[in-house]
């Protein structure tokens, strides 16, 4: 009982930092919401990548496949919140973005 309350704790805390670099030593990230729109996405994509280098995602790069859009949406907000310090406020994205603590990084594709 006493561990499942230092994970909620750990888990609360995550959500209150302002500083998410690490909490209790774990790394974070920034992907959207899974129930996250279409539109939504896009739009995630559009701000996000008007204020940071998304080369990455282009075809040929590691981050290009798979060719969808949520994946290219986490790409784009998570380059975002981590160029911006990441600070809860740099994930919400309107309410779509969701801080993760398990990395989203997969093949040559290696979220910062």
């Amino acid at each position: 009982m006493a561990k499942a309350a230092a994970v909620t704790l750990s888990f609360l805390l995550l959500f209150l930092s302002g500083d998410l670099l690490a909490v209790n030593g774990y790394q974070t990230w920034c992907v959207p919401r899974p129930s996250s729109d279409h539109a939504t996405l896009l739009a995630n994509i559009d701000y996000a990548c008007s204020q940071v280098d998304c080369r990455i995602m282009q075809k040929g790069c590691p981050c290009f496949y798979p060719d969808n859009l949520i994946n290219h949406a986490s790409i784009a907000m998570n380059l975002y919140y981590n160029s911006k310090g990441k600070n809860q406020w740099n994930c919400d994205f309107r309410g779509s973005g969701l801080i993760v603590i398990t990395d989203p990084s997969y093949g040559n594709c290696l979220y910062p």
